[in-house]
């Protein structure tokens, strides 16, 4: 094990009120958020409640279907909620932060799917009790029978699409930039599915009120990802437009893009946020990429610094000097706001050095003597090395090699607890890829570190 301590090392950093503020007001958001999603299920039941025939439980086949038809009604509203989180609404963000509302979305995907589902085969279930057709037969007969169900079984057929390739099987095996695109469809699928719940849903085609209430959720969705997920982040990309200023390699694997624009400054880009870069040069417009800050704006330049893990990052060292960029953002709340203990451990793993250098760097000048643990496989990965050890009143200590060879896991509880003695007392952020993080935290939590005093950061939107 390699240590390096600072030349210089300052006092300890205080503890302002303003940091327990954002802390307590993000867990106040969340809970508003929670609440809010948990009326919307309430008042779909109650809309169904209202509609349901009384007899819909007369027989097995009319309690199947009204299973189904409850089941698609709060799919529906759960796609809606999944949209409207990652739609990138401010007061959303502002209240939870985007990193929380990524992690909603994900779990909220595994119930919409399981919905879904349950809508089909109950349906399907209940028709076959009634007519005795054949599951397949019953099928065909729903598709036949009910008008715009073509469009539906498409759209649910693209809904399948997208929560298979979610599963963390199959989306270690997917390019970033195939996910993407199969999660664009979900906009596709929401629009197929929509017109057969107005045109053959039971608590639809005679209820009026509940229409409207559907098409209002509906219209409302739609001018929310309109709104904020395309014009007014379209219009901010263009006004804060930069260029390339170059590329270098930082370490195997490892690039940082200098980024050079007028209005920089105004974007409000803290350590430890991250933009949606999009580069307009071939190879790289289909997608924008969630690129975490390695280098805060300073005089009119920014640096980004990232890992080769796609086909999008790969490119990168072919870009040309001038190229055009557009970026949304910035996005996160993985900043030194968060910071409430004076003593606090920042762990890096492979690209999440960018950001953790960049966080190193903040809490420094604000006097606190942060304590940098670096991951990688192999000497040669160290990337931005010389200007960790550079910063003031940051000690990095770089943990080099695989398990197998050293016999042991560097971020195991006992390895932690000898690098660093008394963790319970200290605050940790943590970012670098999931599996590291989820180690790291463990073994924290292990070391009766609180909670709260966690922090991390995933590399991922996916």
């Amino acid at each position: 094990m390699v240590e390096t301590w600072a030349a210089t090392a300052a006092a300890p950093a205080r503890r302002p009120r303003a940091r327990r503020t954002e802390a307590g007001r993000q867990r106040r958001g969340s809970r508003v958020v929670r609440f809010a999603l948990a009326a919307s299920l309430v008042a779909v039941l109650a809309m169904w409640w209202a509609s349901v025939p009384a007899a819909f439980v007369a027989t097995p086949a009319n309690a199947l279907t009204s299973i189904g038809e409850l089941s698609g009604m709060l799919g529906a509203v759960l796609v809606c909620a999944q949209v409207l989180l990652i739609a990138r609404v401010p007061w959303f963000e502002n209240a939870v932060g985007l990193d929380k509302l990524v992690s909603w979305h994900r779990s909220l995907g595994t119930s919409v799917i399981l919905l879904v589902v349950a809508h089909v085969v109950f349906i399907v279930l209940g028709g076959e009790l009634t007519s005795r057709n054949p599951p397949w037969d019953e099928l065909v007969s729903v598709l036949q029978s009910y008008p715009d169900m073509l469009t539906a079984l498409i759209g649910t057929i693209a809904f399948l699409a997208v929560g298979l390739s979610s599963a963390r099987l199959i989306r270690t095996r997917l390019s970033y930039e195939v996910w993407y695109w199969l999660h664009v469809t979900t906009y596709a699928a929401i629009f197929l599915t929509f017109f057969h719940q107005l045109s053959g849903g039971a608590h639809f085609v005679a209820y009026p009120i509940n229409r409207i209430a559907w098409i209002l959720l509906y219209l409302g969705t739609a001018a929310a990802v309109l709104t904020w997920r395309f014009i007014l982040p379209a219009t901010d990309a263009w006004r804060g437009r930069m260029r390339v200023v170059a590329v270098v390699a930082e370490s195997p694997g490892m690039n940082s893009v200098w980024l050079r624009g007028p209005n920089l400054d105004r974007l409000g880009v803290r350590a430890g946020n991250f933009l949606l870069v999009r580069f307009i040069s071939w190879g790289h417009l289909g997608t924008a990429h969630p690129y975490s800050v390695s280098a805060v704006p300073a005089n009119g330049h920014l640096r980004i610094t990232v890992g080769t893990l796609g086909d999008h990052s790969r490119k990168l060292p072919a870009l040309r000097t001038g190229t055009l960029v557009f970026a949304e953002g910035p996005f996160g709340h993985f900043t030194a706001d968060r910071a409430s203990r004076s003593r606090i451990l920042l762990v890096a793993g492979g690209a999440g050095i960018g950001p953790i250098r960049a966080l190193a760097e903040e809490l420094a000048l604000r006097g606190a003597r942060p304590v940098v643990l670096y991951r990688v496989s192999s000497v040669e990965q160290l990337a931005l090395m010389d200007e960790l050890t550079a910063l003031p009143g940051v000690t990095v200590f770089p943990l080099v090699g695989r398990r197998t060879e050293l016999g042991y896991d560097p971020l195991g509880a006992g390895s932690l607890a000898r690098i660093v003695p008394d963790l319970a007392e200290w605050e940790a952020f943590i970012c670098g890829p999931e599996a590291m993080a989820e180690q790291v935290e463990s073994s924290l939590r292990e070391l009766r570190m609180p909670r709260r005093f966690i922090h991390r950061e995933e590399l991922s939107m996916s």
